[in-house]
């Protein structure tokens, strides 16, 4: 028997509500398709054209913020200790974020599930938005300081690749992240997705230049060795058998790998032994296996 859907709320009830929480009933703002039609507000400005990524990509860096995208993501960025600026929601889901909405005293944006939709460009079923602060990235010389494994990226420009890195370094106790100058966003809202909120946890900085920013690692201790298949490379195997204490494991972008410039520069190409014909992984996959390989311990 199928269960009658419940009646949305009515802006009064999520008003009493609010009340009853001790969130402040000023900083609701409710919003319709016809307010968008009217002009919406500045105030929201953080959440429009969430599904251009070329525009996305270079105005929320700019503008230093970024977009987490459902409660479960929210949290995570909460609990490293990230500001929220606003957040975006429907009535069903605002109390699911009750207790970290009631922290903080930014704006909260109550829309229709049409007019949010409107507003952002997709269809909201992860239960809410919120447009938070972006953090201040440490030099490569402070976050590396006391590190054993990092992985560096280089000009990987997918998203998802992106997020699905961080979300390995993290499961297999990468100490850092490193990213090229022309590396795809961490924290543009797919990668935060992908990366299951580990993008907060994983501590990661851009390399200011590259490859330049290889020596800079070697003269911090570190081995830094390239994943590419070179008539010298060694397997993945034998080099995490000795592996120095110190490693950086570099991952080129995903059509044509490695420069060759990066390659000539790091101390030792290591390769990932493959059988069936497969010549190479995804670069995220091939992550997955490096890290688990090179885990301490």
């Amino acid at each position: 028997m199928n269960t009658p859907a419940k009646a949305p709320l009515t802006r009064q009830q999520v008003i009493d509500r609010s009340a009853e929480l001790g969130i402040a009933v000023e900083r609701l703002r409710f919003f319709d398709e016809a307010d968008l039609v009217a002009g919406g507000s500045d105030e929201m400005r953080d959440y429009t054209q969430l599904t251009d990524v070329a525009l996305r990509s270079v105005r929320e860096p700019a503008e230093g913020l970024f977009i987490a995208e459902s409660s479960k993501i929210i949290r995570r960025a909460h609990a490293a200790g990230l500001s929220p600026r606003s957040f975006l929601t429907s009535p069903k889901w605002l109390f699911d974020l009750a207790d970290i909405i009631v922290d903080s005293d930014v704006p909260i944006f109550i829309g229709t599930d049409a007019a949010v939709e409107s507003l952002t460009g997709f269809h909201l079923h992860r239960g809410a938005l919120a447009a938070m602060g972006r953090p201040v990235l440490a030099p490569v010389a402070s976050l590396v300081e006391d590190a054993r494994r990092i992985v560096v990226i280089e000009d990987i420009v997918d998203h998802t690749n992106v997020g699905a890195i961080f979300r390995s370094a993290a499961a297999f106790g990468a100490d850092a992240v490193l990213v090229s100058p022309r590396c795809a966003d961490p924290l543009y809202r797919r990668s935060i997705r992908v990366s299951m909120g580990t993008v907060f946890q994983v501590p990661w900085t851009r390399i200011e230049t590259w490859p330049a920013g290889i020596a800079e690692l070697q003269e911090a201790g570190f081995h830094v060795a390239a994943l590419a298949l070179e008539t010298d490379s060694v397997s993945l195997r034998e080099f995490a058998a000795s592996a120095p204490e110190r490693t950086a494991v570099v991952f080129g972008t995903e059509g044509d790998g490695l420069k060759k410039s990066t390659i000539a520069a790091c101390d030792s190409t290591v390769m990932i032994p493959m059988s069936g014909g497969v010549d190479s992984l995804n670069v995220a996959a091939a992550s997955a296996v490096t890290c688990f390989a090179l885990q301490k311990g």
